[in-house]
């Protein structure tokens, strides 16, 4: 375990920002991890995969990244499997591994950037799967007790791209490990998504296995959304905004074409890249940051910008969408500032 001074973040995060730390260490095991928090920095930030954050500036502090692997197999069955994932584990590599093991239920979120330890935060999903639907518990470190506590489902307060770790444990809660369980099939329990359901039907399948969902979610992803090592982006900007069925209703009068996915409690959820397409930003650039000419939903770094031009970017789209449609956009990007 090495302490770094004024080291550059921008390999420890997708949108590329050139930010520097004023202080970074990378922990391995939660020896490392009490060792860096006994230090008692005033100012410190956890880092996974630095693949939901922008920094809009340099970061005046202490960046943790938390480096703890190890897949253990701690409960089997005939039919089930609970696997518990060190946090610094790659997303993508784990479903990966799960799918090459005929473990389901996870295989509809190939592709999605980022840690394991950062999954519960946001409660990842895709293509009709959500992190909550597989999730067992997780072990977290206090920040402020340094004691290590475990929260089951429930604890976790899931909800759409949401969470405890983003209200009550915000900035006091240190995941290191998460535990999952999965079905021992090479049979997928979610083809419903109609994207997937299109792209399998390209690929001639019928009767599809795990293998083909994920195969046909990483397609979908390749196609249109783009490559963090090749441009800087944080996959989806904004949420997908929930309004009242009455405001619905209003809109549905001035934009017939609207598209909506009515609720269990009569909300609808807009798909924002819609809202922002309608705006006119779908491709459009300034300087060296744009929105993305495939996914309206992505901002990009074309290089060389600062964090402060995105999120000016996402303002602007911000104001627009809401000036033609009475909707608020939510950021689901973590700004650092």
């Amino acid at each position: 375990m090495t302490i770094h001074t004024t080291y550059s973040l921008k390999n420890y995060n997708s949108f590329a920002i050139d930010a520097c730390a004023e202080r970074f260490v990378e922990v391995f095991s939660l020896d490392d991890l009490s060792a860096v928090l006994r230090e008692n920095h005033p100012k410190m930030l956890i880092l996974g995969g630095g693949s939901n954050m922008l920094f809009t500036g340099d970061y005046p502090g202490f960046v943790v990244k938390i480096g703890i692997l190890g897949k253990d197999i701690i409960q089997e069955t005939d039919t089930d499997i609970i696997l518990k994932i060190g946090a610094g584990e790659s997303w993508h590599s784990l479903v990966t591994y799960c799918v090459e093991n005929d473990y389901a239920g996870i295989e509809n979120l190939g592709l999605i950037p980022g840690t394991v330890g950062a999954a519960p935060i946001q409660n990842i999903g895709a293509y009709g799967v959500e992190l909550k639907d597989v999730f067992e518990s997780l072990e977290y470190v206090d920040s402020r007790t340094h004691d290590l506590k475990t929260l089951t489902k429930d604890d976790c307060q899931f909800g759409y791209r949401d969470s405890i770790f983003k209200h009550q444990l915000r900035g006091n809660a240190i995941i290191t490990s998460v535990s999952i369980r999965l079905k021992k099939s090479k049979i997928p329990e979610h083809t419903s998504y109609k994207d997937v359901q299109s792209e399998l039907a390209i690929q001639n399948v019928t009767t599809p296995t795990i293998r083909d969902v994920f195969d046909a979610v990483c397609a979908i992803r390749k196609r249109k959304l783009p490559d963090p090592i090749e441009i800087g982006n944080a996959g989806s900007f904004f949420k997908n905004p929930t309004i009242s069925h009455a405001q619905f209703l209003d809109l549905l009068l001035l934009h017939p074409e609207i598209p909506h996915y009515s609720q269990s409690n009569s909300d609808e959820k807009i798909p924002a890249a819609w809202l922002i397409e309608q705006c006119g930003w779908k491709g459009k650039r300034l300087g060296e940051v744009g929105v993305h000419p495939n996914q309206a939903l992505v901002l990009v770094n074309y290089g060389g910008a600062k964090g402060s031009e995105i999120i000016d970017l996402a303002y602007e789209i911000q104001a627009s969408v809401l000036e033609k449609f009475s909707i608020k956009l939510e950021m689901e990007v973590n700004i650092i500032q």
